[in-house]
């Protein structure tokens, strides 16, 4: 394929990403979170398929590896850091509460790092060594939304969100290794893991949505997705 204009089809749905992680970001400035956590799933749709199509016409480039992380950052690491800012925003007073709200962009800072590891750790072409940016504004977005109100009643809330904004910040950059949904065949010896993930997280993300319309099963299947890997990470890394 030799048509020069397959080469912008990756970049693209890049900026597309890029764009879908800056109206993330200000619809959790504005209040409107289900909107933020939306273009954050948009995001993370477009984010797949760069990569498929810079696969599928063989057009990857250096521009197109440096542009993608820098939109990964916006929508997998600004947009989840706003989130979190407008939920502790709201469960704080004034002084010290309110000042420890920009905590939350910690996330984004630690999200950079990990990207910036990412494009220059080679052992990551089939497994992810510490927690993909995806997952954790997965994780976020959800919690933000079907949380809220649970956190703000909580006396000790705030401290809780701070305390796992900091363990996820180090599960970004953790030298732990995960798996990730790449199939090299369908073959279920290869791939149990994998597949017992996505067929456990229907269940995990099903039943919270049908029974009381809440997605607190999608942080939920994300916490699930650490544990396993933690649980497999030795065997998942020998298999691939």
């Amino acid at each position: 394929m030799d048509n020069p204009l397959l080469k912008h089809i990756p970049n693209t749905f890049t900026c597309c990403n890029l764009l879908s992680g800056a109206l993330a970001t200000y619809s959790a400035f504005n209040y409107a979170p289900t909107w933020a956590f939306t273009f954050i799933i948009i995001g993370a749709v477009f984010d797949f398929f760069d990569g498929f199509a810079a696969r599928l016409f063989h057009v990857s480039s250096p521009i197109g590896k440096e542009l993608d992380s820098l939109a990964d950052n916006i929508t997998f690491g600004l947009a989840p850091s706003a989130m979190v800012f407008t939920l502790l925003e709201g469960m704080s007073g004034s002084g010290l509460m309110h000042v420890l709200a920009f905590a939350a962009f910690i996330i984004a800072a630690f999200s950079a790092l990990r990207l910036a590891k990412f494009n220059l750790d080679e052992r990551q072409a089939h497994t992810f060594i510490g927690l993909p940016t995806p997952a954790n504004a997965l994780f976020w977005g959800a919690f933000c939304i079907s949380m809220e109100e649970q956190m703000t009643e909580l006396g000790n809330g705030r401290w809780l969100i701070l305390g796992m904004v900091a363990v996820c910040c180090w599960l970004l950059v953790a030298e732990i290794p995960m798996f990730a949904l790449k199939f090299k065949s369908f073959s279920w010896k290869q791939n149990k893991v994998r597949y017992i993930f996505l067929l456990t997280s229907i269940l995990i993300i099903a039943i919270p949505l049908v029974t009381c319309q809440s997605i607190a099963g999608v942080w939920m299947a994300i916490v699930w997705y650490i544990l396993l890997s933690l649980l497999t990470g030795k065997r998942t890394r020998q298999s691939t």
